[in-house]
């Protein structure tokens, strides 16, 4: 598994602070940007390059996406087949995003959490398992993108 991260300006210091933490644990990370700060970026660049990725292989590999309120980059990212990206804000509601909705992608928001609250969300996004049980499987089909 290879988490891809991406984000914008607002979440530039997040992300490879995130990033760094990961690396030390020996996850295997890749950084899709953006690689300098730059205030004129825009988050959908970023959310899109992860969200494609994340596309390809959604049951090999996980995205993390980062603006200032984590809301542009879900809405970026959920515009692609196969993925489910969920805004997390809180450990329990990103431990029941992952086994109940089965979110491939984790969006973050950094105006409003600090470092200490994203590593939290990240870990239980990446070591919370989905539940396969019949009615998740089932509600996850009816939310596949139609087209």
């Amino acid at each position: 598994m290879t988490v891809f991260f991406g984000a914008d300006h607002r979440g530039f210091e997040l992300k490879n602070e995130l990033v760094e933490y990961l690396q030390q644990q020996n996850i295997r990370v890749e950084d899709l940007g953006n690689y300098q700060y730059d205030p004129l970026d825009d988050y959908p660049d970023f959310a899109q390059k992860v969200a494609d990725v994340i596309s390809k292989n959604p049951d090999k590999n996980l995205g993390v996406v980062i603006c200032g309120s984590g809301i542009g980059v879900s809405i970026a990212a959920n515009r692609f087949k196969g993925i489910r990206c969920g805004l997390g804000f809180d450990e329990e509601q990103v431990r029941s995003a992952k086994m109940h909705d089965h979110i491939n992608i984790l969006a973050l928001p950094a105006n409003h959490i600090n470092i200490e609250a994203a590593k939290k969300l990240v870990d239980v996004f990446l070591h919370t398992q989905e539940n396969n049980g019949k009615k998740y499987v089932r509600r996850i089909k009816k939310i596949e993108l139609k087209v």
